[in-house]
């Protein structure tokens, strides 16, 4: 298993960045200012963007994972990943997520806690309902861990 920085071609990984963020316009957002890195475990199974957003916060802005591979720690490797690379360089790593059951117990098993939300975050910026687990996404939610 390697991880890899990604500069050039980002968009190769589209399909993937789509898992976690399903607007092209959003991604186009972050995508070139961030840090792209994947996850090769005898092909690409995982992936990450993360930006600076000053003040010494780090933020995930797009992780997903292969369907047919969740479930088997690649995202918490790629999270583990960032925490041991830029844990000298910044105090806290954040994520937003919806308010779902899917992800906001998948951060909090990474060591994130609930910080703070963005109300209406999804029915503001999108151009369509976002779903996940049947449930619709409407406030951001966002969870910070110490580095």
């Amino acid at each position: 298993m390697k991880i890899i920085e990604i500069t050039e071609n980002k968009k190769q990984y589209l399909d993937l960045l789509l898992l976690a963020d399903e607007q092209e316009t959003m991604i186009e957002r972050y995508l070139y200012k961030g840090k792209m890195y994947v996850l090769d475990d005898n092909g690409i199974k995982c992936e990450c963007v993360v930006t600076d957003e000053g003040n010494g916060v780090l933020e995930i802005k797009n992780i997903a994972t292969v369907p047919e591979y969740q479930g088997k720690g690649y995202a918490k490797a790629l999270i583990d990943f960032i925490v041991e690379r830029y844990g000298k360089q910044y105090a806290i790593l954040q994520v937003g997520t919806g308010d779902s059951p899917l992800t906001i117990p998948f951060y909090e098993k990474c060591g994130f806690i609930r910080s703070h939300s963005v109300p209406h975050f999804f029915t503001d910026n999108y151009d369509h309902p976002i779903y996940e687990d049947g449930v619709q996404l409407v406030d951001m939610i966002y969870l910070r861990r110490r580095l």
